[in-house]
């Protein structure tokens, strides 16, 4: 029977989620293993074709057990199987069928790593055969001896990896005939083999020694040592090189985990590869809980801006959209936010965002767009907008300052501050007008200028209601007992931590204040942190296990604000523009 070729991706899946019963730092010598094999009909794995199932159950060299049987697949056999295996139909008729063969096979390899050659192979009859019959596949860890003979032996030593060739290197006890008893007892023996060359590449645990089978890295086997002696708690690590600088900001519920997977055949990033590479040390930032870690990564990767992050790094660079402050007033996209500054809009992660939502305010309201500065004394001549009707010509005083504030100011700051319906309708009725003209393209133009705007406007107004509380303090139940606690000052986390299982949390919540920090209110949607920090705030808040405990001042958002149109903004984000017409009200 030939096998298929291995497939390093196939073995990756195996394991993913592996099961828990087996500590993957158990050392080698005392890690149970029970090593597989199966003959079959041929062909893919599909719940049936298994003729005959092989396992050897051995811990530290000692075989502690064996199950062997025939197994019935109740089709027949193709001639090309029986010459090769020597497996007849007449032996297999009395045989008993695959499901109940399982459960006896599913106790014997509880609680011990599972062993086969090529291991996809075999995995994927097993695990197809539990789904096809209802039983659940146990999931344990996967070693493949195939694997561990590609990344322990070289060319040299043998020509290939059959396990044949590794039975007459190894010169094991029992040779393989394509029976699945004899050729489990064969790769037992060459497991064993293998495992006394692990030695030299300094693999002792079951876990290294599973992925130093996969396709590890020279670089991450050689700097594996980095991940040794981390705390195994909330926060958040940092990678640095030699001269200390921070390569890559992370955080995570299990620093001692998050960091191991860095060094596994699970990380492909290429940038990660490069970063592991100039990498020194890992330092680690214990947290109460993964508020505060989330918040911690946020600021130092914004403080330091780390080469190898991606996101987060220039907060700095948000814009904003305002209502300049003149007799006609117009939208100027700015950087930063002055305290005289009323009517805005954002902040917007980039300068394309903020213009494409100064286009929909445009297309809704006839607010100029010209960047002069217009006096209430002497007139310019008009622009082509105004020729087209897409402008009032304030800059010729064909409109009165009074009325050119009512028709186009106030509804930007109403659609802002509190209510966006009139350039919700006025942009829908723009769309149904091109819609009803086949001008789909141009609907969707108008439509990605409207999500725009209401996702602008949605957002500053959830992220105002926060930061206009002076002080919350608020609860969720921890992992372990007790609660996470984390109090929050015009929307920047200022205190976190942890009051232990059976305590009233009052005593911790008291303390986290007594020494939080001090945060002053200012202008703005966003005074006092970047709008990244507190969206991670708000999300936590917004969890239905979150309890607030107290709030010097009442949470609340507008009831007619632009909260109430996120149905619309997920069509129009959707590109469901056939659809917005019927949002009209």
């Amino acid at each position: 029977m030939t096998r298929p070729d291995y497939v390093q991706e196939a073995l990756a899946g195996l394991d993913r989620v592996a099961g828990t019963g087996v500590d993957p730092a158990l050392p080698l010598y005392a890690t149970t293993f029970v090593v597989v094999d199966l003959e079959t009909t041929g062909g893919a794995p599909d719940g049936g074709g298994i003729t005959e199932i092989g396992a050897v159950k051995v811990r530290g060299g000692e075989e502690l057990g064996v199950l062997a049987t025939l197994v019935n697949p109740g089709v027949p056999i193709p001639p090309f199987i029986t010459v090769l295996t020597g497996i007849t139909q007449a032996m297999l008729l009395p045989a008993p069928p695959i499901e109940q063969v399982l459960p006896s096979f599913l106790e014997f390899v509880a609680d011990a790593v599972l062993v086969a050659h090529n291991a996809p192979y075999d995995v994927g009859f097993l695990k197809a055969a539990c789904a096809k019959h209802g039983y659940r596949w146990p999931n344990p860890r996967v070693l493949d001896t195939a694997a561990l003979a590609r990344r322990v032996l070289t060319r040299d030593e043998v020509p290939n990896r059959k396990l044949g060739t590794l039975a007459a290197y190894f010169r094991t006890a029992t040779q393989p005939t394509h029976r699945a008893l004899d050729d489990a007892k064969a790769t037992v023996d060459v497991l064993h083999g293998l495992i006394g060359r692990l030695g030299g590449h300094r693999v002792d645990t079951v876990g290294e020694a599973i992925e130093f089978a996969r396709a590890v890295t020279p670089t991450q086997r050689r700097k594996r040592h980095l991940a040794e002696g981390l705390p195994k708690v909330p926060g958040v690590y940092i990678f640095r090189a030699a001269d200390d600088r921070p390569l890559y900001v992370g955080t995570s519920g299990d620093i001692a985990t998050r960091v191991r997977s860095y060094f596994t055949a699970s990380e492909k990033r290429a940038r990660i590869s490069e970063m592991l590479a100039a990498a020194e040390r890992v330092e680690a930032v214990e947290c109460a809980h993964s508020l505060e870690a989330e918040v911690r990564e946020l600021r130092l990767i914004a403080a330091h801006a780390p080469p190898y992050n991606r996101r987060s790094k220039y907060p700095e660079r948000q814009v904003w959209l305002k209502l300049t402050d003149e007799a006609y007033p117009r939208l100027s996209i700015v950087r930063d936010l002055a305290p005289t500054d009323s009517a805005y809009l954002g902040p917007f992660r980039s300068k394309q965002a903020a213009e494409l939502a100064a286009a929909g305010f445009h297309d809704a309201v006839p607010l100029r767009q010209c960047t002069h500065r217009l006096s209430r004394r002497t007139t310019m001549p008009a622009c082509a907008l105004a020729e087209l009707g897409r402008c009032p010509a304030p800059c010729e005083h064909r409109i009165t300052p009074e009325e050119y504030d009512h028709r186009a100011a106030v509804p930007f700051r109403t659609a802002t501050r509190d209510d966006p319906q009139v350039v919700v309708d006025a942009l829908l009725a723009r769309i149904e007008v091109l819609s009803a003209a086949q001008r789909y393209e141009e609907a969707a133009v108008v439509r990605s200028r409207l999500a725009a705007v209401l996702r602008a406007a949605v957002r500053m107004q959830r992220l105002a209601a926060l930061t206009g509380i002076a002080e919350l303090a608020a609860a969720r139940p921890a992992a372990g007992g007790g609660w996470e606690l984390a109090l929050v000052r015009h929307g920047r986390l200022a205190g976190a931590g942890v009051s232990p299982p059976g305590v009233h949390p009052r005593p911790t919540i008291t303390a986290i204040r007594a020494t939080a920090e001090t945060v002053l209110p200012g202008h703005g949607p966003v005074p006092a942190a970047t709008a990244e920090e507190t969206e991670r705030i708000l999300s936590w808040l917004e969890r239905p296990e979150t309890r607030l405990v107290e709030t010097s001042a009442g949470w609340a958002s507008p009831v007619a604000g632009a909260g109430r149109f996120r149905d619309l903004l997920t069509k129009a984000e959707n590109g469901a523009s056939h659809q917005l017409s019927t949002e009209r009200s």
